[in-house]
């Protein structure tokens, strides 16, 4: 029997992938209007380039990157700028982003790739192409993809890890693009590879894609790609974490407060690999993404391709959603996805899927810790919860610290398992606030 790979620790909740891990990507009509936040990424926000009253083509640069850790946003319509301003982000909070009204020419920018083939090109040119597409990590964190393929001289990469596991519940937009565009993603991925000067190359893919493995299973079979290997990983929650990921496949272990550049890895997502074959073989810049729209409370679930800046009420409708029955609006997963208030927020380039349901958990009580040990076994980086939470609740946070709070991934395995419905992601989170404050005041200090 082929090896599966897995990491300790970890949770099993139900896969809920049934009704939209076999429908096609379909393309979602670009709406009259959209809103694209210049800030979708991890670091500065960019810096607008246009003004109001200015006529954008698709792919046109909005906003130029606000530092080294950032990124440009690009228009994913045709059409007038309509103003620049605040709106409301997904992330809860208002951002300053530039709403266009699409005049529906759909006319874009001259795309052009590289006048070489990547096969020929210096990898330092193939990270600006990628920098001026705006790809980000598309997994959830939005990491500016150009800083992940630019580590420094004296932490050479020999392993690159593309992160095929999608081990949040009901979310398949990475499955199916590993379906839809097996031969782009597996060149993207050899980009990749070719930029780090990787000796070895993993893709990981959890065993409940069978279609996926075995179709790329079938493409590596040709003999120019045996320099990459696929790796089965057992179906388990947060298999797609990068150090668990890390973990299973190669045995390095990611050191407390480091990153994986520390071990010589670097992991990219799906929907990354196929965004940098477009922006590095095409010269199309990130402007749309593909998003699941699933859950209870919706009666016709889809995977879209969807252009950047569409309100999300857009999607949800066109998916008939209930709207008396619905409950709670999640951008990304059950586990680690964020609850909307708002659902004219647009959908950005971390939208990896929305979940409507239509129950909610009522407040149940919470009752005292038992010490069972749940909490430690599910805990994927050996942290303790359970003692973590309460150093936490009596306001201890330097034992908290010492207890190495802030390796906490906010999984939610340690919550989800608890019998005694202590709510340990938000102690968690609540102590690496204040851990990360006591530091920022002591920085100032100094």
């Amino acid at each position: 029997m082929p090896r599966r790979y897995t990491f300790n620790g970890g949770v099993h909740p139900p896969h809920s992938k049934s009704r939209t891990e076999r429908l096609p990507i379909e393309v979602f009509p670009a709406p009259k209007k959209v809103i694209i936040p210049l800030s979708q990424h991890i670091g500065a926000p960019a810096k607008p380039v246009v003004k109001r009253g200015d006529r954008v083509l698709v792919g046109q640069v909005l906003g130029e990157p606000g530092g080294f850790v950032s990124s440009p946003v690009h228009s994913s319509v045709s059409g007038s700028v309509l103003s620049i301003g605040p709106y409301a982000h997904p992330m809860g909070r208002q951002i300053v982003s530039i709403e266009i009204e699409n005049d529906e020419k759909n006319e874009t920018i001259a795309f052009t790739a590289s006048i070489k083939a990547w096969r020929d090109a210096a990898p330092q040119e193939l990270v600006q192409q990628i920098q001026a597409a705006g790809v980000v990590g598309m997994g959830g964190a939005g990491f500016p993809t150009h800083v992940k393929l630019s580590p420094p001289s004296n932490k050479p990469i020999d392993i690159l890890i593309i992160n095929g596991a999608e081990c949040e519940p009901f979310l398949t937009a990475d499955h199916l693009l590993m379906l839809e565009r097996t031969g782009d993603f597996i060149e993207g991925v050899l980009i990749l590879k070719k930029i780090l000067n990787a000796k070895k190359c993993f893709i990981g893919i959890e065993e409940n894609k069978p279609d996926a493995v075995k179709k790329i299973t079938s493409l590596l079979n040709d003999a120019r790609l045996r320099e990459i290997r696929l790796c089965t990983l057992i179906a388990k929650y947060p298999q797609g974490g990068e150090k668990q990921l890390i973990r299973a496949i190669t045995g390095r272990e990611v050191p407390s407060g480091g990153l994986p550049m520390d071990i010589g890895c670097v992991v990219q997502n799906v929907g990354t690999t196929v965004a940098v074959f477009d922006a590095v073989n095409r010269g199309i810049p990130l402007y749309e993404r593909v998003v699941t729209v699933t859950g209870p409370a919706v009666g016709s679930p889809k995977n879209l391709l969807v252009r950047i800046g569409t309100p999300i009420n857009f999607l949800l409708e066109a998916c008939s959603f209930n709207q008396k029955s619905v409950r709670k609006i999640i951008m990304g997963g059950p586990m680690m996805g964020l609850a909307l208030s708002d659902v004219n927020v647009p959908v950005i380039k971390t939208t990896s899927g929305l979940l409507a349901v239509d129950t909610t958990t009522p407040a149940l009580r919470t009752y005292p810790c038992i010490n069972c040990g749940h909490c430690i076994r599910a805990c994927p980086i050996n942290l303790v919860p359970s003692r973590i939470a309460k150093y936490i609740e009596k306001e201890n946070y330097q034992a908290a610290e010492e207890w190495n709070v802030m390796d906490c991934m906010e999984c939610g395995s340690c919550a989800y398992i608890c019998p005694a419905k202590i709510n340990l992601v938000h102690w968690m989170k609540l102590g690496k606030y204040h851990v990360q404050a006591s530091r920022a005041a002591a920085a100032a200090r100094k």
